[in-house]
């Protein structure tokens, strides 16, 4: 008898990259993957099940715990939110979140964190940094957060 094995996909990861100006310039960037949350579990299983109200991720948190994290988190400390400003598909199995922070927005916030946001609030996945980003008036932020599954 033949049988066939199937082997389960390492499950949902995500990549995040922000770049950032100063008077226009660029002066970093900084690419690394993040962690998935419980939320997101959560969430699929909703979506999943048919109970997709709210759970569409449609959001982008700047926040300022510099904390690593961890599966447990729920919440972006001391957020600035703004919706994404495109959403693309560039692969079977995949979502790209493009974003920017601009140089008018969130001035005088010490940046540490991000976070991807379900519309009910659920936080969906978290990444920190362990260098500040002082963001005033001088600073424009932008970046895509990839989710692959």
């Amino acid at each position: 008898m033949n049988k066939t094995r199937f082997q389960e996909s390492a499950g949902i990861r995500g990549f995040f990259r922000v770049k950032v100006y100063r008077k226009g310039k660029l002066i970093e960037t900084f690419e690394d993957s993040n962690l998935i949350v419980k939320g997101a579990r959560t969430a699929l299983e909703q979506l999943v099940a048919g109970n997709a109200a709210g759970k569409s991720i449609n959001r982008i948190a700047f926040g300022t715990s510099g904390s690593v994290p961890t599966p447990d988190d729920t919440a972006i400390t001391g957020p600035f939110v703004k919706p994404f400003s495109g959403v693309s598909f560039p692969d079977t199995g995949g979502v790209e979140f493009s974003w920017d922070l601009l140089s008018t927005e969130a001035n005088g916030k010490t940046i540490m964190e991000f976070g991807l946001l379900c519309a009910d609030g659920t936080l969906y996945a978290r990444r920190h940094r362990t260098t500040a980003i002082n963001k005033d008036s001088d600073i424009a932020l932008e970046g895509q957060w990839i989710i692959n599954f």
